[in-house]
């Protein structure tokens, strides 16, 4: 089973519409609404390739019930833990060449909170293969709090990718982590100045396993233990790219899971990233696109 934590769950609602005009009044084509935050994206997309999920993390208040609720009705499993304030909804509009995100700050959350998510956590682990920690921190974490989480998992032999950005990023090494997932402007921003390589190289001296780096159309460059590779793209998806990088992140957990050669984590984390492009909501993936991109991406 692989456990993906959302700490700032979410209702995402994506707006699909023609074209917006910035001053005026736009028509919606069309509605989604469903749970999100970048560990339920992952969720479901390694429950539509057959992996046993658990989704876990923080939810209160009226929206946290919706997004309970949302995973129920999708068959996804989860064990959220409940806190006062109610959790955060998203807004994503988006055109045939652009897409917009609003994203809310989520709630305050109290240091008793995150203690008793903790244990909670602790006792989840115990039927882990693998754990995804992914997306922003609701306000009252600390920084470091996918450090302590990912330290957890290591300590009980469970493998972690953490993707996150800012002080989560520059403090996750700490923990141990199995694989870090930066894009390039995240990776920038945790270490600046030299190249995305030379960064790479810095945060898994500090302390992770291997460093992926997702670089939109330009592919993935991954630094780990076996060497670094690179992984080229044969073309571009047009499309939504929200959920890119959460199909990008479950096809590299699936490599925790299943230890394939690094080339070949690296080709189908590629592909599914790629077809997800081409859906209009986050979570999903075109498994056409992925049959017709997997085969030729380049390793190099």
């Amino acid at each position: 089973m692989i456990i993906t934590v959302t700490l700032n769950l979410a209702l995402d609602v994506t707006y699909q519409v023609p074209g917006v005009d910035w001053d005026g009044v736009n028509r919606v084509s069309a509605v989604h609404r469903r749970a999100g935050g970048k560990g339920v994206n992952v969720a479901r997309v390694l429950a539509a390739l057959g992996r046993d999920v658990l989704v876990t993390g923080l939810a209160g208040g009226p929206t946290g019930r919706a997004v309970e609720a949302d995973l129920h009705a999708a068959g996804l499993p989860a064990a959220l833990y409940g806190i006062a304030g109610d959790s955060r909804t998203t807004l994503a509009v988006t055109d045939p060449d652009h897409t917009a995100l609003f994203n809310e700050p989520g709630p305050e959350v109290t240091a008793g909170e995150l203690a008793g998510f903790v244990r909670h956590y602790g006792t989840l682990l115990a039927g882990a293969d693998a754990v995804v920690l992914s997306g922003s921190l609701p306000r009252g974490l600390p920084a470091d709090t996918y450090a302590t989480l990912a330290a957890i998992a290591a300590d009980r032999g469970v493998p972690s990718i953490v993707d996150a950005d800012g002080d989560p990023l520059r403090h996750a090494p700490k923990g141990r982590p199995s694989i870090l997932k930066p894009n390039a402007d995240e990776l920038a921003r945790a270490v600046p100045g030299g190249t995305p390589a030379e960064g790479a190289r810095a945060l898994r001296g500090q302390g992770a396993g291997a460093v992926v780096v997702s670089m939109g159309a330009d592919g993935l460059m991954a630094v780990t233990g076996e060497g670094t590779f690179a992984a080229r793209m044969p073309y571009s998806v047009r499309g939504n790219p929200t959920g890119a990088g959460d199909s990008l992140v479950a096809g590299l957990a699936l490599g925790l899971v299943e230890p394939d050669p690094w080339p070949d984590r690296l080709r189908r984390a590629a592909a599914l990233g790629a077809a997800a492009v081409a859906r209009p909501v986050a979570g999903e993936f075109d498994p056409d696109v992925y049959a017709d991109i997997h085969p030729q991406i380049i390793i190099t």
